[in-house]
C-alpha cells in the first residue's frame, strides 16, 4: 500500500538512537544538555500547548516539577531519542500528582474531554486524552506521545518481575526492566492486533462492541494468538466474530495504538460468502455495508452510521478502500 505511512502514529522519522540506552554516562550527559526536554504524561495523558491542543508541550529536563517528580512512581525517565535539530528527548510520567477537582466520572468514558492544568506547570498546557487530539499533532508529536505513552504505560503494568515476583528496576534507559533477585531481563511489551478490511464484491465488513457509543461501527479486530500467522489470525478472528469464512489475505499497513500497547496490522480479506452469525461473547453487532452507503456515512448523512474514528487505522483503510487506493 503506497500511502502505509501516512496513518496517524504512522512515523516520522525519529532517531531513537539506541545505541545510547546501554550506555549510563551518555543518557546522564544528554539530560545535562542545555536543550534536552521531556514529553510529559499524566496517566496516559501528554502535556500539550495551543488553542487547538496541538502541539506537545515539551518541558525542559531541569524544570522542577521533573526534578522532583523523576522516578517518584518508579518508572524515572525514559530516553525517546534525539529531535532533528539534535536535543535529547526524554518522557517522564508525573502520574503520581492528584489534581484539584478531579472529575473521575470523565477519566472513565469511552472518549476522556477532562483536562488537567497543573499550576507549575507553563500557562496555556493541560493534560489531554490522547485519541481526543491525535489528528490535531504533527508526525513528529504524534509518534513522540505514543511512544511516550506506551513505554510509560509499560512501566507502570510491570512493575514486578515476571519470573519471581520480585521488584524490578529500570534499565537501559527504560527500555528495559531488570529483576535484582533472579537477574532476568523484561523488555517492552507490544501486543500484535490484526485489523480487517473484509469485503464482499462492492460491500465492507462492519461490527460493533458493546458500550461503543451510538452509531459506532468499525472494522473486525482481534489479537494475534502464539504460533499464529497474520493471514491465520484474520480467518480466524472473523469467523469467530462473524461466522464468515476469508479466503485470500494480504497486509496493507501498520499503525502503533497505545492504548495500551499494540500494534495494529491492517488486511484485507475476501469473503467467502455473506452470511452473518455472531458470537455475542465477541460483538455486539455485524453488518455489510456497501461502498455508497460508507461514502453517505463519510459525510455525515447516514441515519445511523457513523464512520470510524478519525486517526483510527480502521478510518484510514476505510478512507482508502472508498478512493480505491489500496495498491
Amino acid at each position: 500500500m503506497k500511502l502505509a505511512e501516512k496513518v496517524t502514529f504512522g512515523g516520522s522519522g525519529l532517531d531513537r538512537a539506541a545505541h545510547m540506552r546501554g550506555d549510563p554516562a551518555r543518557i546522564a550527559e544528554a539530560m545535562e544538555h542545555p536543550q534536552a526536554a521531556a514529553v510529559v504524561m499524566w496517566r496516559g495523558k501528554p502535556l500539550v500547548l495551543g488553542p487547538d491542543l496541538d502541539r506537545l508541550a515539551l518541558i525542559p529536563m531541569d524544570h522542577p516539577v521533573l526534578i522532583e517528580d523523576r522516578g517518584g512512581n518508579g518508572n524515572g525517565s525514559v530516553f525517546l531519542g534525539v529531535a532533528a535539530e539534535g536535543a535529547p528527548l526524554f518522557a517522564c510520567d508525573i502520574s503520581d500528582w492528584e489534581p484539584e477537582a478531579l472529575d473521575a466520572a470523565a477519566l472513565g468514558m469511552f472518549l476522556d474531554p477532562s483536562e488537567q492544568v497543573h499550576p507549575d506547570l507553563p500557562d496555556a498546557s493541560v493534560f489531554a486524552e490522547l485519541r481526543r487530539i491525535m489528528t490535531r499533532l504533527s508526525p513528529v508529536d504524534a509518534e513522540l506521545a505514543a511512544t511516550a505513552k506506551a513505554i510509560l504505560g509499560w512501566h507502570g503494568s510491570h512493575r514486578f518481575c515476571a519470573r519471581c515476583g520480585a521488584e524490578s528496576l529500570v534499565s537501559h534507559a527504560g527500555w528495559q526492566r531488570t529483576c535484582p533477585a533472579c537477574r532476568s531481563h523484561h523488555f517492552p511489551r507490544t501486543d500484535p492486533v490484526v485489523i480487517m478490511l473484509i469485503t464482499y464484491g462492492n460491500s465492507v465488513l462492519m461490527g460493533r462492541s458493546p458500550g461503543w457509543p451510538k452509531g459506532m461501527y468499525s472494522l473486525l479486530a482481534g489479537f494475534v494468538e502464539p504460533g499464529e500467522t497474520l493471514e491465520a489470525a484474520v480467518r480466524r478472528e472473523v469467523f469467530e466474530e462473524a461466522g464468515i469464512r476469508v479466503g485470500a489475505v494480504t497486509y496493507l499497513a501498520s499503525q502503533p495504538w497505545p492504548f495500551p500497547a499494540s500494534l495494529m496490522f491492517g488486511c484485507a480479506g475476501a469473503a467467502l460468502d455473506r452470511q452473518i452469525l455472531i458470537d455475542p461473547t465477541e460483538i455486539e453487532e455485524a453488518i455489510w455495508v456497501s461502498r455508497d452507503e460508507m461514502m453517505t456515512a463519510f459525510a455525515g448523512d447516514h441515519p445511523f452510521l457513523k464512520p470510524a474514528r478519525r486517526g483510527a487505522i480502521a478510518h484510514f483503510l476505510l478512507q482508502n478502500w472508498l478512493a480505491d487506493r489500496l495498491d
